[in-house]
């Protein structure tokens, strides 16, 4: 497959884009908590990895680590041209605001509370750390493979996810509703627990 890719391989490339693209999409999804943002991202990650194929190694597992890596830097990019591009609109002159109507949309969603807790509590996070906590926890990678991914040692991996957890844990208490009489009280933690994808 790797060799396949390499060479241009449009049967194989689409074999790649079968098996990988819900992962990708997932990964993009939990970086920025943006079903259209995540979209643009897997469509910018195969476009990346079709004009990086040359640089793939023909040795190797799974193509996956290498896949989520350049989704990740996809997304930095992504989010980098989004507040370049807020920015320039709001130095652009007011026009008469027209009524906004995802709050409310999104308000109807039954886990939307837990949804925006979580949300809330990841943005609190350093980038770094926010996509350590991804790679790991919800995409299911492993050190090494997280660590392929993102270009930096398994210890950086290891104390990234380490602090994530921490910080993630603290902020989810912080953010935890004062219980009401015969209500009990829920674990907010298990909103960012492994959601585990198929390695392939």
């Amino acid at each position: 497959m790797r060799r396949r890719i390499r060479v241009g391989d449009h049967d194989a490339f689409g074999d790649l884009f079968d098996a990988y693209a819900r992962s990708v999409y997932n990964h993009a999804y939990r970086l920025t908590g943006e079903w259209s943002t995540a979209e643009d991202v897997v469509s910018l990650t195969f476009l990346d990895a079709w004009r990086l194929r040359g640089k793939l190694d023909e040795e190797g597992g799974s193509l996956r680590p290498w896949l989520l890596g350049i989704a990740t830097n996809v997304t930095r990019n992504t989010r980098r041209a989004a507040r370049r591009h807020a920015a320039a609109l709001a130095r652009l002159p007011r026009d008469e605001a027209v009524r906004d109507f995802a709050d409310e949309v999104a308000g109807r969603l039954d886990d939307a509370g837990r949804l925006a807790l979580v949300h809330a509590a990841l943005a609190a996070l350093r980038r770094p750390e926010r996509e350590v906590l991804v790679l790991c926890v919800w995409s299911g990678l492993d050190y090494a493979a997280a660590a392929q991914a993102l270009g930096v040692p398994v210890g950086t991996v290891r104390s990234r996810l380490s602090r994530a957890r921490t910080k993630l844990a603290k902020q989810l208490k912080k953010q935890e509703p004062p219980v009401s009489r015969g209500q009990m009280r829920g674990d907010r933690i298990t909103a960012v627990g492994p959601l585990r994808e198929e390695n392939r």
